[in-house]
């Protein structure tokens, strides 16, 4: 320690400097004083304390890389658990792990995916760094945390604390595996103890459902179609291939009455909110459509405007390449929940119009010309036959039968030209629940169509179609193709002009047909009167030849 007193006899006065030296001769320095003796003690020991801390921590570091690089995974493993348990006994919060991938890493978890839809909901605009890239089945810009960042999130009065973080998995060089590098993301939930019972249910179940949700509103819906079935030997190819479902069609541009509309809209809602009710009644959570009509009329419209009007994907099952009824069952099982399963023309499909092939008995289809001309068909493949095996019953158990029951909230819609034509046990109420028939255009369907097509809501000459609509019938398609503009002159008028001479056509057309039909049942009731007449006059000639 320096001595002071002498140090102070050599200064002046800073405020005096005239002043002599012993007139602060064995005084304490004053508070400027001090801190210029400190200015000049502070260096060395400051160089001396970080030379210390870099000594240290080198040493540290040595000793960690050499820890890491001879020191055993799992002998580190058993370290980390071990003094993980100790310091928790004293830690008072709480921890829960939800990580991207299980141990096998075949399917992302769905907790992880909801966890990560929530937060990039909920806590996006409090995290200071965040990854943008696009959802997986999304057209949107989902925005998620950044690794190593932290949010918070408050539930019922609890604050809880949400970081993400991300780990590569060791590698082990005598494994076998087509992932040459495992990347592990995983978010954290931390809370105090005390908020376990809130905490641990509820908040996780709310994080859940709401994550479920808003991935359900962000999805990319999708449109599915059936691949043939030689095709699912091999391990890279599904049973369903898809594109986007990007259909426009709505109920509001659909060309039918609006109570009907309604009716359907009304049903459709009742359905998405009958989830316990379905349980309760022992029923499996679906709904059968029948819809039917002539060409032209809608149906496929129809579908479209039921998925968009629910948000449902579509399903659309070619039976003619489904080779049996056990891939069949296969194709069922591989649909998901929120789906239509659409099977369009049955009557044209299959064999399903009521004809029950009898033992040993042939079909129709089944002569001889059809089995020679299968015989002549060369074959490469047993797989590659073409001949669909699906028969009513294996249909029928999959409309509604035990496997039906495998996931929920799904409609069956089928859609046919000929109703009448199908087995009476396709269509029954519990397979089928509602039948929709879509006939012929009328005038509210027509001023849907003015709407779309023209922007018209009303005009002088919609009188005069609506009374030729009530007299000819004319499908929705024929009408809308007449109000298209067909160049860029074609206006409302000329349109409209279009549409009622096709209808004045069709007039006559329905007209002359229905004069050519009396006059041939007119020639063939005298035919037959003649016959007959022919015949009694025999008749006579033989009574009397007998006599």
């Amino acid at each position: 320690m320096p001595d002071l007193t002498q140090k102070n006899e050599n200064q002046t006065d800073p405020q005096n400097p005239s002043l002599g030296r012993s007139r602060y001769r064995g005084r304490l320095p004053r508070p400027t004083t001090m801190r210029m003796l400190m200015a000049t003690m502070m260096p060395p020991m400051m160089m001396e304390m970080w030379a210390t801390m870099g000594s240290a921590l080198a040493s540290f570091m040595f000793i960690w890389a050499m820890v890491r690089q001879y020191c055993p995974y799992e002998l580190r493993r058993y370290f980390e658990k071990y003094t993980g348990r100790l310091s928790s006994r004293f830690h008072p919060y709480i921890m829960i792990s939800i990580h991207e991938y299980s141990s096998d890493r075949l399917r992302r978890s769905e907790v992880f995916a909801a966890v990560e839809a929530y937060l990039s909901k909920n806590t996006s605009k409090s995290a200071k760094r965040l990854r943008a890239e696009m959802g997986k089945d999304s057209t949107n810009l989902v925005l998620t945390m950044e690794e190593s960042e932290r949010v918070t999130d408050e539930y019922m009065g609890v604050k809880v604390w949400w970081a993400s973080s991300k780990t590569m998995s060791p590698s082990t060089p005598r494994s076998m595996t087509y992932y040459p590098e495992q990347e592990r993301r995983c978010y954290r939930l931390t809370f105090h103890k005390k908020h376990r019972e809130v905490i641990a249910e509820p908040y996780l179940k709310h994080v859940i459902k709401e994550g479920k949700e808003i991935r359900y509103r962000n999805r990319q819906r999708k449109l599915f179609t059936n691949s043939p079935g030689f095709k699912w030997l091999s391990m890279k190819s599904t049973m369903w291939s898809h594109i986007a479902f990007e259909h426009p069609a709505t109920f509001d541009t659909m060309a039918m009455e609006p109570e009907k509309k309604r009716e359907i809209m009304e049903d459709l809602v009742t359905f998405t909110k009958s989830k316990d009710f379905y349980a309760r009644i022992g029923k499996a959570w679906k709904r059968g459509y029948l819809l039917y009509g002539p060409p032209g009329t809608g149906k496929s419209t129809m579908i479209a405007a039921m998925a968009n009007f629910l948000h449902y994907d579509v399903y659309d099952l070619e039976l003619t390449a489904v080779r049996d009824n056990t891939d069949l069952r296969k194709l069922l099982i591989e649909t998901t929940s929120k789906s239509i399963i659409v099977i369009e023309d049955i009557d044209c499909s299959l064999d399903l119009t009521g004809q029950r092939k009898k033992k040993g008995e042939k079909l129709p289809l089944e002569d001889e010309n059809t089995d020679k001309l299968n015989k002549d068909i060369p074959r490469r493949d047993p797989y590659e036959d073409i001949t669909s095996k699906v028969t009513l019953s294996g249909l029928l158990n999959f409309i509604d039968g035990l496997w039906s029951s495998c996931g929920g909230e799904r409609l069956i819609v089928f859609t046919t030209n000929y109703v009448e034509k199908l087995d009476p046990a396709l269509i029954r109420r519990g397979r089928m629940d509602k039948h929709i028939e879509l006939s012929y255009c009328c005038f509210e369907g027509f001023k849907v169509l003015a709407k779309n097509y023209l922007g018209l809501e009303t005009h002088p000459m919609f009188d005069r179609v609506c009374r030729l609509l009530s007299e000819v019938n004319v499908t929705p398609a024929d009408v809308a193709e007449n109000l298209m503009p067909k160049s860029a002159n074609d206006d409302a008028e000329k349109c409209l002009a279009m549409l009622i001479q096709a209808l004045e056509e069709a007039k006559e057309a329905a007209a002359a047909k229905r004069t050519n039909e009396s006059r041939d049942e007119a020639a063939k009731e005298g035919v037959k009167g003649a016959a007959e007449s022919r015949d009694g006059a025999a008749e006579e000639d033989a009574v009397r030849t007998k006599d």
